[in-house]
């Protein structure tokens, strides 16, 4: 078992414990729950510009997160280095509920950060700043990583789609394994006479977001109809929580098929499909075919939000951004201190930890951009 698998437990343990043991019959909502125990919100006071990141363990804070399924691996991993070995005096707790409750969190003032593959909307924005008082908010991207059509059809491999065969089975029109669309792409491969089941997330969903951004992008039939968002109205298939239960989901149903981190498509034992891209190469999702993709985004705006569309090349096709969400006012300032010390330490020290995960880090220019914006954090008080 993973290690960040294991830390999804203990949280779980936790949440159970400090459910039984809360005072007045209360039950622990899921920004209580601490890497190390039941830890207090942090609440976003007035604070003094931060000082910069130290080194040594000298720092004392207590974060708390809440967001994406599709980095939260990543992100747990890098807790649980981080307050073990860098800094031991900081605890963070990270809660992957989704994109969307994430960014509705950090929106209310309920944790310090939150993490979300689909950037926020000015709308979001604008609420935020709003409930903030004061400053700004900051897009910091953390990792990128490739969402991939995962399923469950185990005597099948080596399994090539393209844009228009992923739209017909998300829309419906695409029942069977052996439809002729894929039979097309597939000529050297015996397809089984296997009716599909699709599964999507049921919760609004930064995966989601980068999906369907995609077949948006690559696909004049779906971009007639579902679009694209973090929560869409979808035409067919069944529902599941989380990278976690959607690929939970496709592995009940024998011919289940569905969207997940690469990660979590690995770890469930999943098969996964080669995409064709831009070029018409059918592109494995790897580590290094994630990061082609993500070197091949030309203009990146000063704010950091943006897409991975249109890949060509060697890139693997389906790829997106996940980002921190973090404000330059109102931390106090040994919140402030501990996170910008830990996302300039994922950033600069977490490459290996990622790869090791299936993501890929970020390209030079957009690390040293990234890092900017942390520095920005509580810079304006």
């Amino acid at each position: 078992m993973r290690g960040w698998r294991v830390r999804v437990v203990l949280f779980s343990v936790l949440a159970v414990v400090a459910a039984a043991c809360g005072g007045g019959g209360e039950e622990a909502s899921p920004a209580d729950v601490a890497s190390e125990g039941v830890e207090e919100t942090s609440e976003a006071t007035g604070g003094s510009t931060s000082e910069a990141p130290s080194e040594g363990g000298e720092l004392s804070a207590d974060l708390n997160g809440a967001g994406a399924t599709f980095p939260e691996p990543v992100y747990l991993e890098w807790i649980g280095e981080y307050t073990s070995n860098v800094q031991p005096g900081v605890q963070i707790n990270y809660q992957g509920v989704g994109s969307s409750t994430g960014r509705e969190q950090f929106i209310g003032q309920q944790v310090d950060f939150a993490g979300t593959d689909a950037f926020a909307k000015d709308e979001e924005i604008t609420a935020a700043e709003e409930a903030r008082g004061s400053g700004s908010v900051l897009h910091i991207p953390m990792v990128q990583g490739g969402v991939v059509v995962a399923y469950n059809i185990p005597e099948l491999e080596g399994l090539v789609l393209d844009a228009p065969t992923i739209a017909g089975i998300f829309l419906g029109t695409i029942t069977n394994v052996n439809d002729p669309a894929i039979a097309a792409l597939n000529p050297d491969v015996e397809l089984p006479d296997q009716p599909l089941t699709v599964v999507h997330r049921a919760d609004g969903s930064g995966t989601t977001s980068i999906f369907t951004k995609y077949l948006e992008e690559e696909s004049e039939e779906w971009a007639a109809g579902p679009g694209s968002g973090s929560e869409i109205e979808w035409p067919t298939g069944i529902g599941g929580e989380g990278n976690d239960g959607v690929a939970q989901a496709i592995s009940q149903q024998p011919g289940g098929i569905g969207y997940v981190n690469f990660e979590f498509a690995i770890e469930s034992g999943l098969g996964y499909a080669s995409v064709v891209n831009d070029d018409g190469t059918a592109i494995e999702p790897t580590v290094e075919s994630i990061s082609t993709a993500a070197d091949t985004v030309e203009e990146i705006p000063d704010d950091l939000r943006f897409d991975v569309l249109n890949v060509g090349g060697e890139g693997y096709p389906i790829v997106g951004t996940t980002w921190i969400l973090a404000y330059t006012a109102g931390y106090e300032e040994d919140t402030a201190a501990a996170l910008q010390d830990w996302l300039t330490w994922n950033l600069e020290e977490g490459d290996s930890i990622a790869e090791e995960l299936s993501y890929a880090p970020l390209p030079e220019g957009l690390q040293e951009q990234a890092l900017e914006k942390v520095a920005e954090i509580n810079s304006e008080g």
